[in-house]
């Protein structure tokens, strides 16, 4: 199953939605010039194990490397996803702490 990830501004979060348009996870952020924040990611239990967090965290840092800004992950399963993916850690700042 594909998932497409777009950002929802107004809402100040990322959503992911299945094949039939349906939002089946997001991450939330918070925006302040060139640093975003996201603090939290949520999955649809039907649609966990099937890569939908994934497919969050590399679309949503993928967009903050494209657009030059600097992460902070205060959500958990972000700020995890980063230390598997050391390909991001140039963007991430990791002088805070992590919120558990």
């Amino acid at each position: 199953m594909q998932f497409t990830v777009t950002d929802a501004p107004a809402r100040e979060r990322f959503e992911a939605r299945d094949e039939a348009g349906a939002v089946v996870g997001f991450v939330t952020y918070q925006l302040t010039g060139s640093i975003i924040a996201y603090t939290h990611t949520e999955v649809d239990p039907a649609y966990e194990g099937r890569g939908v967090g994934s497919t969050l965290a590399r679309a949503v840092l993928d967009d903050a490397r494209g657009k030059g800004r600097t992460v902070v992950p205060i959500c958990p399963f972000i700020a995890d996803w980063v230390v598997k993916h050391p390909e991001y850690e140039g963007i991430v700042v990791r002088s805070t702490r992590k919120i558990k």
